[in-house]
């Protein structure tokens, strides 16, 4: 099975290290992956995606055209990236931020206040975490185990004190119903 993976937003919010965690942990549950981190030159506030593919055998190309999974955390992303979602495919979205559902009837979309949620939990930057959480739980893309091991491998040693809080950030998405 290939999962490929669109995580898209503004620079800052953590679009690139969420794929990068995704790919890490694809990697640790032995599969072949790819990760291809974009970003305007603002970086911060700017416009931010990153690629990834997770798949049993090799990956042709990094470069996606279509996806069959899309995390969103701002409308821009949405307008650009929805179009790329595969039929019967999976679009999660931050409903703190973007106001507004897929307009496709063809694919799967769950929406989670994630940003007002990890607001909620102390610290804003778990928003991402959540996200990933409800992707994982819908989609088995990689093991819960390999993800908390892909923290300890992606963080800095300074931030590994905030992995059992990025954990309860992961269940709290996975376990998120939004209708």
């Amino acid at each position: 099975m290939t999962h490929e993976i669109i995580l898209a937003g503004f620079g800052g919010q953590g679009i690139l290290s969420a794929g990068r965690l995704l790919a890490q942990a694809g990697m640790m549950d032995g599969k072949q992956v790819s990760w291809l981190p974009s970003y305007g030159p603002e970086m911060r506030g700017g416009t931010a995606n990153s690629s990834v593919v997770i798949s049993d055998k090799p990956v042709d190309s990094p470069v996606l055209s279509n996806a069959s999974a899309l995390i969103v955390m701002n409308k821009p992303s949405l307008d650009k990236f929805e179009a790329w979602v595969d039929k019967d495919g999976i679009v999660i979205i931050d409903s703190s931020i973007v106001d507004r559902d897929v307009k496709r009837k063809d694919i799967e979309s769950f929406l989670i206040p994630a940003t007002k949620i990890a607001s909620d939990m102390g610290n804003t930057a778990y928003a991402n975490i959540i996200l990933l959480g409800k992707l994982i739980q819908e989609r088995q893309i990689v093991t819960l185990e390999n993800f908390e091991k892909a923290l300890y491998v992606v963080l800095p040693p300074k931030k590994h004190h905030m992995i059992p809080e990025e954990m309860e950030a992961l269940k709290i998405g996975m376990n998120y119903a939004d209708k």
